[in-house]
């Protein structure tokens, strides 16, 4: 009979993680589980940071960015004694069960708990939109509104100056948030790890535009395709356009979640809570067609990403 379950965030930290984190509370105390938050993720979990949660422990949460459990990365965590260590803790505090919020590494520590007995839910809490099997990961909403309220912004003065204006986004291995944001600001250029990086068909893009008559361009690039930094000098260099470059970096994790961020958090909370209920054991809950499923943790740890041909397309026909 499940009794108790304990609530973590891992990794990263998104907007929404919050509204999970409460919408998970309160359908399990609608239940009658107990409720254990866990400080900083798997760490907290290796070193007994369990915090008993009431109703009122997650009020007025559903607005706050970031996380109010703390999160912290542990690369110690796979292996199996450090996996080993947690599970003792968990049955010392008689927690039966775990909700896990994060991106793919979250997942996968998951997945090795789920391997040795314990049953884990999984949420996709994550601002890149990398975790495969759901449409929208927690936060990814919100960063996106972050991203294209910079660009906006940029883009007024660099019409002013003549500018091309190379904006850095966040994204890991994926292109997700510099596409969207791409097609969001009208951005004349993208580079992501599914187009890959070539260089002078970038120069010779910013050439064609200047000589109809652009006035600016804005280039959007996903983090560690390129140095954009160098790009924005040779931009200068070897095109009429003043080359800038700027890094949104951590702003983009920050900030209050969007209603489409916090709807999305609370429908994956209790269903986690509605799959634990049922005896469902070692799933991770998507949306799919704007329809909250769930599906084995060990399925999607080994999924390999899916293509976003159509996303370039579009984008290609818009510039």
């Amino acid at each position: 009979m499940l009794r108790k379950i304990g609530i973590l965030t891992s990794g990263g930290d998104s907007p929404g993680m919050n509204a999970a984190i409460r919408a998970t509370t309160r359908a399990a105390l609608a239940s009658g589980i107990e409720v254990v938050g866990i400080k900083d993720g798997y760490r907290g979990l290796v070193k007994g940071q369990f915090i008993p949660f009431t109703a009122k422990s997650v009020s007025e949460t559903i607005a706050k960015g970031g996380t109010i459990l703390g999160s912290a990365r542990l690369p110690e965590f796979k292996d199996e004694e450090v996996q080993l260590k947690a599970i003792e803790n968990m049955k010392a505090n008689d927690i039966d069960a775990l909700v896990v919020i994060g991106g793919d590494g979250t997942y996968r520590g998951a997945d090795a708990l789920c391997k040795k007995g314990i049953n884990c839910i999984g949420l996709p809490g994550t601002i890149d939109n990398d975790v495969e099997g759901t449409d929208y990961t927690i936060g990814f909403d919100t960063a996106l509104s972050t991203i294209v309220e910079c660009v906006d912004k940029l883009r007024d003065t660099s019409n002013s100056h003549h500018r091309c204006s190379i904006v850095e986004v966040m994204g890991n291995r994926c292109g997700d948030l510099a596409i969207y944001s791409g097609i969001s600001c009208g951005a004349e250029i993208l580079i992501t790890p599914e187009t890959g990086y070539d260089e002078e068909a970038v120069l010779e893009k910013l050439k064609h535009l200047e000589a109809q008559g652009k006035n600016h361009a804005i280039v959007i690039v996903s983090e560690n395709v390129c140095d954009v930094k160098a790009l924005s000098d040779k931009v200068s260099r070897v095109t009429g356009f003043s080359g800038t470059a700027t890094i949104l970096g951590h702003i983009q994790r920050g900030g209050s979640p969007t209603a489409s961020d916090r709807v999305l958090a609370s429908r994956m909370g209790a269903k986690a809570i509605e799959l634990l209920v049922a005896g469902v054991v070692g799933h991770c809950v998507g949306i799919k067609n704007n329809e909250i499923i769930s599906y084995p943790l060990d399925e999607c740890v080994n999924m390999t990403r899916s293509s976003r041909k159509a996303f370039y397309r579009l984008f290609a026909k818009l510039v």
